[in-house]
């Protein structure tokens, strides 16, 4: 095994790890909640700054998110499936016959 190789599945060792450190945490930093959700963290940190998104910061300079809370912002703004749609229209349809 050459040393590129050594050190690429080294590397994605430690960031599997790291994401599973980060998935049984209660209370996330913005880096670790950046590769929570996927987000990027200036984009997460410009939620922040608009308030799009519950967070907290206790000494005003780090910023912490809650995982409950950040999984339902995450989920929040549900959209419906088509076949949700074409029963909810189908519903409608008969209630008028």
């Amino acid at each position: 095994m050459n040393t590129i190789t050594f050190e690429k599945e080294l590397n994605e060792i430690k960031v599997f790890i790291a994401q599973q450190v980060i998935l049984q945490k209660e209370i996330m930093t913005l880096k670790e909640a950046a590769i929570y959700s996927g987000i990027s963290r200036s984009y997460l940190y410009k939620l922040t700054s608009s308030s799009l998104i519950p967070f907290y910061k206790p000494n005003s300079k780090l910023i912490y998110f809650s995982k409950d809370e950040l999984n339902k912002w995450l989920l929040s703004r549900r959209h419906a499936t088509i076949a949700e749609l074409t029963v909810a229209f189908t519903a409608k349809l008969n209630a008028k016959k």
